[in-house]
């Protein structure tokens, strides 16, 4: 029995905890350690999409990231934070309208093609600009890539566009792919969404639906050393309950992103040969938010919105849904975001004698039944803790009068209900903050995103000055200029509430400690895994 840091206190500290639900079968056990065999990792849901240049989500990641590599990926110890990978080194201009990327010369595409700096160029400009759902916002004025040579790449904006941004963002958004794979296709619905080709340690090999991925050993990786397993599979278990047993049994050999339910850690954390780890996601942080469609009548009104915040017992969802692992939420940028964190914001203490009030005042009276108006309430499918806050949520609806149908659906057919048909009024969502706000916070409240884009602004708010203050942040190349928008952005959003931010959390990974060189980077869940070993 191994146990890793697996306190509250010490779960808080990262930038968040990511629970990667994997597993190794027990023959895998027997395989010889740093240098092959077979590690079966828990999945709990088949993306759609699963191509990290157009969806950048966890969810993707989890699988895709071992098959498609950014440019750089976050580090412990590397300058500010990063490592490279297909680029080995980036430098931006004083003036923010350029960023020379040095490029990795000897890579290969797994179909045997040359890896050129083509490549990044038709990614930046044909996919992360157009259609990522965070690339659109990071990349927005970008014009032009330049391509001198086969290793070297210049990107050009057409506004000064901060350097630090485009440096913290280049882990989430900057999965290359080949454009002689994609160039002259519908991107969209090109079949190589979904049967990976990339320049990773592992090579996509085959998805059997409901059942598994299995991905294979590159044997002409960049990187001579790696990958050190011959083989990952990432076997679907829809029910997460059920991978601590898995791991239990030996079936899997490791569980990341909470697959694990929190009730469980401190009993497995007994079991021989399973260790808990807290560490390995300290570039990211979860955070529970209710998402608003404002095109519904009343949730439009800014009155009902207040109520329902005010209706929300915070201390009630940490400690009781998330065991204290987790912390109650001020706003859109987490308290362990400090260089961006601001605490002067609207408070909306838990109050439901005042949520009423507001709501009476406001008109919206209650019927016999005692029921003012009745809402469709869609908790996101990823976690145990956003399904149970959406049964505690339609819980605290019912205490201001609001009938709240819980509508539950696979992954897949959620985000086509709340981000494509827009099929919601208020939805559970664990949106990532990912360093900076630019990255994957700003496009949660930003009017003008095109439908279907995942885990965006689809409820149909627009507020011209937040729009102006997130164009202004997206322009400002001064520090300390930019870290001040940001604070102002805080106080609007907390006052106008186009979302409702409940808590911030991590996660945690659980594994057989046979499994070797687990959480060594702030992404490791989402990362390439080229250097994860097994011990017999």
């Amino acid at each position: 029995m191994t146990v890793s840091s697996i306190s509250r206190r010490t779960l808080m500290k990262g930038a968040a905890l990511l629970l990667a639900s994997t597993a190794l079968a027990r023959q895998a056990l027997a395989q010889t350690a740093p240098g092959g065999g077979r590690l079966v990792v828990a999945a709990d849901s088949e993306p759609k999409n699963l191509n990290p240049a157009i969806v950048a989500s966890n969810g993707v990641f989890f699988i895709a990231s071992k098959v498609i590599e950014p440019l750089a990926e976050a580090s412990f110890d590397g300058k500010d934070g990063l490592a490279p990978r297909l680029a080995t080194s980036w430098e931006g201009s004083a003036d923010g309208l350029s960023v020379t990327f040095k490029l990795r010369d000897g890579v290969t595409w797994h179909d045997g093609k040359p890896f050129t700096s083509v490549d990044v160029a038709f990614s930046a400009l044909n996919i992360w600009k157009p259609l990522q759902n965070l690339g659109r916002l990071v990349f927005a004025n970008l014009e032009a890539v330049d391509t001198p040579d086969d290793y070297t790449a210049i990107f050009r904006f057409s506004k000064p566009t901060p350097f630090q941004l485009i440096r913290n963002a280049l882990p989430v958004v900057t999965s290359v792919v080949a454009k002689h794979i994609f160039d002259g296709s519908d991107i969209a619905v090109n079949p190589a969404n979904n049967k990976l080709v990339g320049t990773g340690p592992f090579k996509f090999a085959e998805h059997k639906p409901g059942e598994y991925y299995r991905l294979t050993r590159n044997e002409t990786y960049w990187d001579k050393d790696q990958p050190k397993l011959d083989e990952v599979i990432f076997r679907v278990l829809p029910d997460r309950a059920s991978a601590g047993a898995a791991l239990e049994a030996g079936e899997i050999q490791l569980a990341a992103f909470s697959a694990v339910p929190l009730a469980d850690l401190d009993r497995i954390s007994k079991v021989d040969g399973i260790k808990v780890i807290s560490k390995g996601y300290e570039a990211l942080t979860y955070q529970l938010v209710v998402e608003i469609n404002h095109r519904r009548k009343e949730l439009a009104d800014l009155r009902v919105r207040q109520a329902i915040a005010h209706a929300i017992d915070k201390k009630f969802v940490v400690d009781t849904i998330f065991l204290g692992y987790a912390a109650a939420a001020t706003g859109p940028v987490p308290q362990n975001a400090p260089e961006f964190y601001s605490s002067d914001v609207a408070t909306y203490d838990f109050n439901p004698a005042a949520a009423n009030d507001i709501l009476d005042k406001a008109g919206y009276a209650q019927g016999a039944d005692g029921n003012r108006f009745k809402l469709k309430l869609r908790p996101a499918p990823y976690f145990n803790e956003t399904r149970q806050f959406g049964d505690y949520l339609r819980q605290a609806l019912a205490a201001i009068g609001i009938d709240a149908e819980i509508v539950n659906a696979d992954a897949a057919a959620h985000q086509k209900a709340v981000y494509t048909d827009h099929d919601f009024d208020l939805a559970v969502a664990p949106p990532v903050f990912r360093g900076d706000p630019a990255i994957s916070t700003t496009i949660l409240v930003q009017s003008g995103t095109p439908g279907g884009v995942p885990f965006s602004n689809q409820g149909g708010y627009a507020n011209p000055e937040l729009d102006k203050i997130i164009k202004q942040a997206s322009e400002t190349v001064d520090t300390a200029a930019r870290t001040d928008l940001y604070r102002k952005f805080q106080e609007l959003v907390v006052a106008d509430l186009p979302l409702i931010n409940v808590a911030e959390w991590g996660f945690i990974t659980v594994a057989r400690d046979t499994v070797l060189n687990v959480a060594d980077n702030p992404r490791w869940a989402v990362s390439n895994w080229g250097d994860t070993a097994l011990q017999s």
